[in-house]
């Protein structure tokens, strides 16, 4: 579609200025009954719960975009400087509940819908999870967004709009079976499509040089592949303050071209094969790059993410300054989430040179001082290296600028070292050798001004080892920015009792200013502050009780600990770890040493990778060894096990509230961060951990006394590899032999001959990088003191009220802030005021807010 430019002799009308939108009950019940009646065009014989759940989201979305309105409006006026924050994930969860909290409407959406017969938890449980992620990068996005709106700084977020999510998980016979996640079947009331703002985004074709004749080279990409880029707007709104910020997401569309030679020789279907082909760009999150296909579709997604979003700021910026790029390094900065949009420095590069007429260095001078780079991972295979053949074949232009980038970096570092080919060879942005590869990594390293990790310890790792040539040469470039959550979603709208207690108690200033649980502290000697405490934590565990009696069959122990590990499956984050203690708690139950238990419920939860044998493998160990320890009946009043299926966002609202001990057992070294420690402890869960990711300031943040440490540090691992023999730690251990022989001995697969022997081998592999054997005796020694902690119940209330209180620091808004101060530098800048008729809409809030 071709949308016609208007222009200064025939502006549009603006059509815009209109009275704010009421918000009082009987107007959002008005809005709701004209949505649901014309927009949706619906009636009385409606037996669906999903139409009346869109036309409310249609009725908080018209509030939203007005409230977008004076947030954009807003920002011009003040010609600020802008970020935009590239990812290709944001794992959004539901917008229903966060846009009620956020607008401060659940009480009059509530009386609306009461008033016309609907119940609004009823409503809000039809809304599909948004399919936009599949882990803690995608949801540290997500809180990203929150706070940048809550803070009232000029931040979009720039993802894709896919089709389908992950998958969803399905457990049969304890295996993991995959299902397609349509989470759009039903479309999005939430978003507004823009194709106004459509990109071209070019694959293939060839590059040809000219020589100009002032003898500038000049570079022509030709015979291209397009694909078109159509831009979809979710609105994002920060915390009662009318801030609403921008989600754009694209989606990949054909262009309206085709061969027509094919088309003339009969070959139509040939002829729209490009054109059926370009849409599969941005049809599912994160394919399987197990096969070669798979990777041109990521490189592909990639590629699209980082060039249509690069030419939609470029083209925002000529609108106001026609082209003049002298300040635009002073007004813009593009924070790459992970190594994923990192070519996005290569296609800046394309844009100023190829577009805009800019000269290297000048183009240059730009990227280089608005690319910041953050780095999710410590594990070397998760940096992205990409075959230089791919990259001839599919961007054959951004291959030459990297080749030309490489060049001149190299000049730079042999000019610090010379002579030191070794050290060349090494930070090369190209990996030389039979299949020669791209290092995304190391592209995002050097094209940034500000390289940051995500935890203390993992910025420290990645100085000290994964990029520590480029810390020699450039240490002002490393940062370090702990992560964090929203307390808005993570405890304010998900754990509705506990945040009325600690309202009740210190105010509502925390949900904005998570520093203030620190006033909880001295509540948590308080004994009947206790009891409020408890009684809260028990509404959650039984609310969550209901949800695995209903989803895995799996009966909870009242009152039990419940222990819970819920996060990707990975080798590296050790749910194997936790089975053997499983393994172990039954072994005892059966030898009868049940002498002063703590009756335990063990909840695991998690997807693993379609093509990852080893992550689905211990899925299936846990579900057989769930189908024991809950089918023998000596284990009853004493142990349950349960794998719920399907973990996601909305699953884990209903989770880290119940949550009495937080599984964050990760080799230590491995975990960049973590984010679900946060969220549990947030909602005072006590962690058994390990020194790894985040858990480090955790400790430190809520005492050791609170925290159940266990097992090597990373130094300790890293001593210990090359002479780790865990034969002989199986041995000299009576508990883990016996957990090893149950497994070996098909205790917990009779009739499945030999499925989990992979699993005993890499325990007892000389070469397991993650040493599950190796912390095995610490890891019971923990979890046994945890038990005795929680029979102490006064005790335990104490520990978990002081993990709440000391949780302020990892909140998003404290990470966002230490972004700003650092490497954004943005002002704080407040929407606009709304439209003439505000006062109209805006006196029963504040009158209620009087009460």
């Amino acid at each position: 579609m071709i949308f016609k430019k208007l222009t200064a002799s025939h502006p549009i009308p603006d059509l815009t200025d209109l009275p704010a939108l009421g918000t009082d009950a009987a107007t959002l019940r008005e809005d709701f009954r004209r949505h649901f009646t014309h927009t949706m065009g619906r009636d009385r014989y409606c037996r669906s719960t999903h139409y009346p759940y869109e036309a409310l989201a249609k009725v908080l979305r018209d509030r939203l975009l007005e409230r977008a309105k004076a947030t954009r409006y807003a920002y011009d006026e003040a010609k600020c400087k802008r970020a935009y924050y590239l990812s290709l994930e944001f794992l959004m969860g539901r917008a229903l509940g966060n846009a009620l909290l956020n607008l401060e409407l659940d009480d009059e959406i509530g009386e609306a819908l009461t008033q016309l017969g609907f119940d609004l938890e009823e409503l809000a449980e039809s809304e599909p999870d948004a399919g936009l992620g599949n882990g803690g990068l995608g949801r540290l996005a997500a809180c990203f967004l929150d706070s940048c709106a809550s803070l009232q700084l000029p931040v979009v977020g720039y993802g894709i709009r896919y089709e389908y999510g992950m998958f969803r998980q399905k457990v049969q016979n304890g295996e993991q079976v995959e299902e397609p996640d349509h989470w759009l079947r039903n479309g999005n009331p939430w978003e507004l499509e823009r194709p106004e703002h459509t990109k071209r985004v070019h694959f293939g074709g060839r590059v040809e040089y000219r020589r100009l004749p002032d003898g500038a080279l000049v570079a022509h990409w030709l015979d291209t592949h397009d694909v078109l880029a159509v831009p979809y707007d979710m609105p994002i709104p920060g915390y009662r303050n009318n801030t609403v910020n921008n989600l754009r997401l694209w989606k990949a569309a054909a262009t309206d071209e085709f061969d027509l030679g094919e088309f003339n020789a009969g070959s139509y279907p040939e002829s729209v094969a490009a054109k059926n082909n370009a849409e599969q760009i941005t049809m599912v999150l994160y394919p399987n790059d197990a096969s070669e296909n798979g990777k041109e579709l990521r490189l592909r997604q990639q590629y699209f993410l980082a060039s249509a979003s690069l030419q939609d700021v470029i083209d925002h910026w000529n609108f106001v300054h026609s082209n003049d790029f002298a300040t635009f390094a002073e007004k813009n900065v593009f924070q790459l989430n992970d190594t994923h949009p990192s070519i996005a420095v290569a296609e800046l590069m394309r844009l100023l040179m190829d577009e805009k007429n800019l000269g290297w260095d000048e183009a240059w001078e730009i990227t280089a001082r608005t690319m910041a780079y953050t780095n999710h991972t410590l594990l070397p295979e998760a940096l992205e290296k990409w075959p230089v053949r791919l990259f001839e074949q599919l961007l054959p232009r951004l291959l030459d600028i990297i080749y030309e980038i490489n060049a001149r970096f190299l000049s730079e570092v042999s000019l610090r070292w010379p002579g030191d080919n070794d050290r060349l060879a090494r930070m090369s942005l190209i990996e030389e050798g039979e299949y020669p590869q791209v290092r995304m990594a190391y592209l995002a390293i050097v094209g940034s001004f500000k390289v940051n990790g995500v935890a203390e310890l993992h910025s420290e790792l990645l100085q000290k080892g994964l990029f520590r040539d480029f810390y020699e040469l450039w240490p002002e470039k490393f940062t370090n920015k702990t992560n964090g959550v929203t307390q808005r979603r993570w405890l304010a709208a998900c754990n509705r009792p506990l945040a009325g207690l600690i309202t009740e108690t210190i105010g509502d200033g925390w949900v904005s200013d998570l520093k203030q649980l620190e006033r909880l502290a001295p509540h948590a000697d308080d004994a009947a502050f206790r009891e409020r405490w408890a009684a809260a934590k028990e509404a959650n565990k039984e609310q969550l009780a209901a949800i695995v009696q209903r989803r895995c069959g799996v009966e909870f122990i009242p009152g039990g600990m419940l222990d819970v590990q819920v996060k990707r499956i990975h080798e590296y984050k050790r749910q194997l770890l936790n089975v053997l203690h499983v393994i172990h708690l039954y072994n005892r139950i059966k030898h009868g040493e049940v002498a002063d238990w703590t009756p335990r419920n063990v909840l695991i939860g998690g997807k693993a990778a379609p093509g990852y044998f080893m992550a689905k493998r211990i899925i299936k160990l846990i579900n057989n060894v769930a189908r024991v320890v809950n089918g023998d009946r000596d284990c009853d009043g004493l142990l349950r096990v349960a794998f719920i299926p399907n973990y996601g966002v909305s699953l884990m609202e209903r989770i880290c509230p119940a949550a009495d001990l937080s599984e964050q057992i990760s080799t230590a070294g491995k975990e960049a961060s973590g984010t679900g420690n946060m969220k549990f402890m947030m909602n005072g869960a006590v962690t058994i951990g390990t020194l790894d990711g985040a858990n480090i300031e955790i400790r430190e943040e809520a005492g050791e006394e609170n925290f159940f440490l266990f097992g090597m540090t990373a130094e300790e691992v890293d001593a210990r590899r090359g002479h780790y023999v865990p034969s002989v730690t199986v041995e000299s251990d009576h508990d883990l032999s016996q957990v090893i022989h149950l497994i070996e001995a098909g205790h917990f697969n009779h009739f499945e001959n030999g499925i989990f022997e992979p699993i005993v081998n890499s325990i007892l592999s000389p070469h397991d990088p993650w040493m599950t054997a190796g912390d095995f005796r610490a890891y019971i020694d923990a979890q046994e003191r945890a038990a005795t902690a929680y029979r102490d119940r006064e005790r335990w209330l104490r520990m978990s009220i002081l993990n709440t209180a000391a949780s302020g620091k990892f909140s998003t808004d404290r990470t966002i802030s230490d972004y700003n101060d650092e490497i954004w530098q943005l002002d704080h800048v407040a929407a606009l005021p709304l439209g003439v008729g505000e006062d109209a809409g805006g006196a029963g809030k504040r009158e209620k807010k009087k009460r």
